[in-house]
């Protein structure tokens, strides 16, 4: 069976690696060109593994491009498999495989259709998720379902630690549903639309930590936005600072405007937040700086977010 798959990001990695070791599947890589490796804040060029697994590679820059249906049509594959593309497919794409194109998603759909799912899904507050290969059609993420796998989220859950389950349940779908299809049964599950639910494109400006929610919110936007994501900020004196790890302090000990440095010792640097409430800064990225101790960088009673933008 030839497959060709399409990707730009680690959920790729995990993708071109159980395919290339499926039994008696002939893939062809299609890899984003480096020079566009904005476009994905955990991008993959997945030239170095397919090598390595003695596969050829393609690099393109737009999946509907004339020349990208060129070499498609002169692969002629039986599936494709999108995993981990910016682009839509347009109906000329779909039309080159011989059995239909496979694309993957991080949610159980129809919930959870569109941009940012990872993120999304933590900061929902939802205990459970899972991820979905489905057959692509010319909607957005609303064609028949191959295959899913349930994922629980755990209260601490970050996105690099759901990422990883994500990455584990795909694995696990594709080892299964590649050789069934080889062998003639090919999964349609038509999605109920009427419960479909729909998530934004996020943009940087989302991550702006807003010290007048709780910090509860303020801890699940953290863990949200992390690694491979941009991460969740606030502006300081030193400029903007990246939180990467932070925890509610539920010691009801402080009394500050939000946003205002209460306390610092060796466990990290308190802040207090809306509803009176307060959020332990661990881990934090100063401009042009690595991760380090937030402990390091503020000082107390000093102001984090909208008014030290002022000063």
């Amino acid at each position: 069976m030839k497959v060709a798959l399409f990707g730009a990001v680690r959920a790729s990695v995990t993708a071109l690696t159980a395919l290339a070791d499926a039994a008696d599947v002939d893939l062809r890589v299609f890899g984003l060109a480096p020079t566009k490796a904005a476009r994905h804040s955990d991008f993959v060029d997945l030239e170095p593994l397919a090598a390595s697994r003695g596969v050829a590679v393609t690099a393109i820059e737009d999946i509907n491009a004339p020349s990208t249906l060129a070499a498609l049509r002169d692969f002629a594959p039986d599936i494709v498999c999108v995993f981990g593309w910016s682009q839509l497919v347009r109906a000329e794409f779909l039309a080159v495989p011989r059995l239909g194109v496979l694309g993957w998603h991080p949610a159980l759909l129809p919930r959870n259709r569109g941009r940012a799912v990872i993120p999304w899904t933590i900061l929902q507050g939802v205990s459970e998720t899972g991820f979905t290969i489905f057959w692509i059609d010319e909607g957005m993420d609303s064609g028949d379902i191959a295959a899913q796998v349930r994922v629980d989220v755990d209260a601490d859950e970050t996105a690099a630690s759901l990422y990883a389950k994500m990455e584990g349940a795909a694995a696990a779908a594709l080892s299964e549903l590649v050789p069934a299809i080889r062998a003639g049964a090919v999964p349609r599950m038509p999605q109920r639309h009427a419960d479909a639910t729909y998530c934004a494109r996020r943009d940087r400006e989302d991550g702006r930590i807003d010290w007048e929610q709780p910090a509860g919110l303020i801890s699940r936007l953290v863990r949200a936005l992390g690694d491979p994501y941009p991460g969740a900020f606030t502006d300081s004196r030193l400029g903007e600072i990246v939180v990467d790890v932070a925890s509610v302090d539920a010691s009801d000990r402080y009394w500050g405007v939000p946003g205002q440095v209460q306390w610092i010792d060796e466990g990290g640097v308190v802040v207090a937040c809306g509803q009176g409430t307060a959020i332990r800064l661990h881990l934090v990225r100063a401009p042009g700086q690595p991760a380090g101790p937030a402990q390091a960088l503020f000082k107390m009673h000093e102001h984090l977010g909208a008014r030290a933008r002022r000063m």
